[in-house]
């Protein structure tokens, strides 16, 4: 079987993520190797479970692990205090002991979820992370972030736990809705805009067939995404500084998100993150940083990728000023009361800028919800 693997190097919490196709009938093989003797959990959602339970746990019980499945409603809505209190409670129902594995098998609802779970439940747990959305496999199943989501604002509670494994199996791609695969995609742009022009070059060319279903074009840009991260990860493990940057697009996004209630008939993730990723880049312009035409091309590429690229896409979605402020100051960026965000001189040239104004926030986004400023603005 072809595979790509990408390590992530963190001393003695090293980890590989490996990629390739039909990974999860290697799911008992690669945990036996992993933590031999131990028993596990599958802790997943019904979507995932309908598709894909049934082959992991075969891959399990052929290998002799004894296991069990948590199986969760669907939705960010899972990712809150009752979702952590569901599965921490199935752990220990299960008389799980601290050196046997949890699974997360599912999108990056599950993973963030599921991988919280292995931090907080008998003060820390191992885990393996089975991701079968794009944007977990890219994304948020690499890294050790962990968490829920509060009233308050999109994962500001929650704990740095490192996976003992990841395994990205690109079949379970096939199984996704075009919506979820393209929201996932915008992570995949993401990398190229933060640090790596040549990358979304690439991404220019290949993306509508990576999107259409090429097998090898999907392992290469999982791949190139993953030790993207790895790289950043590995040199600033709990965000003291670099790994800021991958929050590109997320200050903006995680705020639509919260002013939308969650609701995925309205907006997504990688959604948010697509439309984040273009005010980022409108917001340096503004501020100066960055050409019009870079604006421009981000958008050209988002679109043709099928992805919304303004607030006006999102149905029914009309915010105030205060409203955008207030969400974007629960960030877990802001320092002080001072708003951080990753702004860009140019593609693949992204920069942390931390104490921005909140005048020039403001103005700026003045130009995003009144309707005379946005005319002219766009």
């Amino acid at each position: 079987m072809d595979t790509k693997t990408v390590s992530v190097a963190l001393g003695d919490r090293s980890y590989d993520i490996v990629i390739g196709a039909n990974l999860l009938h290697e799911v008992g093989p690669r945990m036996a190797a992993t933590a031999p003797g131990s028993r596990a959990i599958v802790i997943t959602d019904e979507n995932v479970a309908a598709e894909h339970l049934a082959i992991t746990q075969e891959s399990l019980d052929a290998s002799g692990i004894n296991n069990q499945a948590c199986v969760l409603k669907p939705g960010e809505g899972t990712k809150s205090w009752q979702g952590i209190e569901v599965a921490t409670s199935a752990i220990l129902d299960a008389r799980l002991e601290r050196g046997d594995l949890i699974i997360a098998l599912g999108g990056g609802v599950i993973g963030d979820l599921a991988g919280f779970a292995a931090a907080i439940t008998r003060r820390g747990m191992r885990f393996i992370q089975v991701p079968t959305s794009l944007l977990a496999q890219v994304d948020s199943s690499v890294g050790g972030k962990t968490g829920i989501n509060t009233r308050h604002g999109k994962n500001l509670v929650g704990a740095f736990h490192q996976p003992a494994l990841v395994l990205a199996d690109t079949q379970t791609l096939t199984t996704l809705p075009d919506r979820e695969l393209r929201a996932g995609y915008a992570e995949v742009v993401k990398y190229g805009l933060i640090d790596d022009l040549a990358f979304f070059e690439w991404l220019e060319v290949n993306g509508t067939s990576l999107l259409s279903g090429d097998e090898a074009l999907r392992q290469e840009a999982i791949a190139r995404s993953c030790a993207a991260k790895a790289r950043v990860v590995a040199a600033d493990e709990l965000e003291g500084g670099r790994r800021a940057l991958l929050n590109l697009g997320h200050t903006f996004g995680h705020a639509l998100e919260v002013l939308n209630g969650y609701d995925p008939a309205k907006l997504v993730h990688g959604e948010g993150v697509a439309i984040g990723m273009v005010l980022a880049h409108r917001f340096s312009q503004f501020l100066g940083h960055c050409s019009g035409q870079d604006v421009e091309r981000v958008i050209r590429h988002l679109d043709a990728a099928g992805l919304p690229t303004d607030i006006a896409a999102i149905p029914g979605f009309e915010p105030t000023l205060d409203d955008l402020v207030a969400a974007m100051k629960q960030d877990k960026k802001v320092s002080r009361g001072a708003l951080t965000f990753i702004l860009t001189r140019g593609i693949g040239q992204s920069f942390v800028a931390k104490d921005v104004p909140e005048d020039q926030v403001r103005a700026f986004l003045n130009t995003i919800v009144d309707p005379n400023e946005r005319q002219t603005a766009l």
